[in-house]
């Protein structure tokens, strides 16, 4: 016995249970013990219903014999009509046995059925073509059958060819459920980030499949609501409409969209939509021309609003498009419409972050060349008022040349703020860090900021552990980073305060932290405390000299080298910032 098991043949079928009742009446009506239909599958016979005992049906059932043994051995038979009789004396000796043999023995006479007999009906098509075969053995005399019980087969071999088209019939159609509702899940479950091109990429082969097309290109309308955007192609082909055609799917989809309908496009099914003769001839002589016998035309839309059109290709002389088919595409064109939206959400958020983006860049420019152009007329102010201080001037001079002297100076700190500030936003300035000592930074900016902090007779603690903390970073910012924090600090904090420094190591991050016992921050002022120029709202802090670029300069170094800025505070009971940095390994 040749046979490979296949479980669950019979539940895997559709309409396998006619096929067993079939074979259940020929062992209870016409006296087999055993009787089994197989249904072709390619090359091979697959036996899907058995009457019988239980240790026949286990032998059988699931079974697989290929085609070439079957037929040739057909080949010796004697036709009883639609039946075929094949006698064992018939067979020779080296054929290759192939299904079941009984394991009985013969009884008298020269009527007498052989365990090596074989009685089957071949059940066709409507066309003609082998759809399986209806088998019988061991009958219940031991003898072969009569013209009677002949008779009698027939009619069961009848009803069985009508039972296996209607089976295999029930079996594609839900295959094709299957298939279409495998693509439509496809494009349903396409991740919200993918455009069109992406998409029909992804699920180009699964429409195929499951809609047995031979071909799928796609067309979205372009923001103006025009066809005349480029057809995707499953296979990346450029497929190239003439120029009226396009106006013509363009004002098909926008009616069949309008109407919930799909329409099969062929010569024997023109558009269901309103279309001259010309445009049917013309649509019919470019699928001529492209070798697609028939095409499945899908509006693609969202809400009212008809965005393309999904087209799925046949060959010529291919089976109709079913209404299955039709209802599923019909679906797939409904989840491609929200694709499509998502995708023109998603590509109009990318040109505003790249025009936010390139904006962002002309601003570092603009500031880094403002700042650049008043350095030097700065720094010759700043050279002349050196000059006019060693003179013997008089009172009022002297005053206004001081007075003169520290508007120069600050705006040449105000220039070097926006000069750094442009640097450390610059993309094109890309960080380039190494091991710092954190403890290191901090005691060569308290040393330089010690004097005045003591002038104010602000106390500073410094809390560090017994291991170094070292982060990855550049030392000139890390520095600007720390010098700022506590410029801020004692900018803020009242004569007699305290200023905290406090470094750890957490997890894989360096830790430096800046508390003061300052006026505090507002909540709402801490929601923008690290843009640019921002100034906070306390009248306290307003009164203190500043240009509102500390802070941003110190957010922006710390989130160029991968770290965070962190603020805690109440308002007049002081701040807590900091710093969260990469960790040197």
């Amino acid at each position: 016995m040749t046979e490979r098991a296949w479980p669950g043949a019979d539940a895997a079928t559709p309409g396998v249970d006619v096929l067993t009742l079939i074979a259940e009446g020929v062992t209870q009506v016409v006296g087999f013990q055993v009787a089994a239909v197989g249904l072709v599958r390619g090359d091979e016979l697959e036996t899907v219903a058995v009457a019988g005992d239980e240790s026949v049906r286990t032998a059988l059932l699931g079974s697989r014999t290929p085609l070439t043994f079957i037929l040739a051995e057909l080949k010796l038979a004697e036709h009883w009509g639609p039946l075929l009789f094949v006698p064992h004396e018939a067979l020779p000796d080296d054929l290759q046995v192939w299904g079941w043999v009984p394991d009985t023995v013969p009884v008298e006479g020269p009527d007498a059925w052989h365990p090596m007999d074989a009685l089957c009906a071949p059940l066709y098509g409507r066309d003609g073509e082998l759809l399986g075969m209806l088998s019988m053995d061991v009958p219940d005399d031991g003898r072969r059958p009569g013209p009677e019980a002949q008779r009698v087969l027939a009619a069961y071999a009848d009803q069985a060819s009508r039972a296996a088209l209607l089976a295999l019939e029930r079996e594609q159609l839900a295959e094709q459920v299957r298939l279409a509702s495998a693509a439509r899940e496809i494009v349903r479950d396409a991740p919200a980030h993918l455009g069109v091109d992406e998409v029909m990429n992804a699920s180009a082969d699964a429409l195929m499949q499951g809609f047995r097309a031979v071909g799928a290109w796609m067309q979205i309308f372009d923001d103006d609501g025009h066809g005349t955007g480029r057809i995707v192609a499953a296979d990346q082909t450029e497929v190239s409409l003439p120029g009226r055609l396009v106006r013509v799917a363009e004002r098909a989809a926008r009616a069949a969209w309008a109407q919930q309908r799909v329409d099969v496009v062929s010569r024997a099914h023109p558009f269901a939509a309103t279309l001259t003769e010309r445009d049917i001839t013309e649509i019919v002589d470019f699928l001529d021309s492209i070798r697609v016998g028939s095409l499945l035309f899908v509006p693609i839309g969202a809400g009212p609003e008809a965005l393309g059109n999904l087209v799925l290709t046949r060959p010529p002389g291919a089976q109709d498009w079913s209404d299955t088919e039709r209802e599923a595409a019909l679906d797939i064109g409904h989840d491609l419409g929200r694709v499509v939206l998502n995708a023109r959400s998603f590509e109009r958020e990318h040109r505003l972050v790249e025009e936010l983006r390139a904006l962002d860049v002309y601003k570092g420019r603009l500031i880094a060349t403002v700042s650049h152009e008043l350095k030097n007329p700065l720094a010759a102010i700043v050279g002349h008022l050196e000059i006019l201080q060693d003179e013997e001037t008089g009172p009022v001079v002297t005053s206004s040349v001081a007075a003169i002297d520290r508007g120069a100076r600050r705006l040449a700190r105000v220039a070097d703020d926006l000069l750094l500030l442009a640097k450390v936003g610059d993309p094109d300035h890309p960080v380039v860090p190494r091991p710092v000592d954190l403890a290191d930074v901090v005691d060569d900016v308290l040393e330089l900021q010690g004097h005045s902090l003591a002038r104010k007779g602000i106390a500073v603690v410094v809390e560090k552990p017994d291991e170094p903390v070292v982060a990855m970073a550049e030392l000139e910012e890390i520095e600007r980073v720390v010098s700022n924090l506590v410029s801020n600090a004692e900018k803020y904090t009242p004569a007699g305060g305290r200023v905290t420094v406090c470094l750890a190591v957490e997890d894989a991050e360096a830790v430096l932290e800046c508390t003061d016992t300052g006026l505090g921050i507002s909540r709402e002022d801490q929601e923008q405390l690290f843009q640019e120029f921002f100034r906070s709202t306390n009248p306290l802090a307003q009164a203190q000299p500043g240009t509102g670029l500390g802070l941003s300069i110190v957010h922006r170094i710390v989130a160029r080298h991968g770290g965070r800025t962190e603020v805690e505070s109440r308002l007049g009971e002081g701040s807590t910032f900091r710093v969260r940095l990469p960790v040197a390994g």
